[in-house]
């Protein structure tokens, strides 16, 4: 998801799209430890998504 993609989203969109995307990142991560999944760099990728949310969520509140 880009930069643009993400300012546009209103901040409930952000708040249900962190909460989803948690939601797959603890299943990723369970799954990787029962058998090693055949990407793992996803992990990766889903824990960086979480935070751009995250900081977009947070630049949000501090410029209200």
């Amino acid at each position: 998801m880009k930069s643009k993609e993400i300012r546009d989203l209103t901040d409930k969109e952000l708040k249900e799209l962190i909460t989803d995307e948690r939601d797959r990142y603890i299943r990723m991560k369970l799954a990787h430890k029962v058998s090693p999944l055949d990407n793992p760099s996803k992990i990766k990728n889903t824990r960086r998504k979480i935070a751009r949310l995250k900081t977009e969520l947070k630049f949000r509140e501090l410029n209200k």
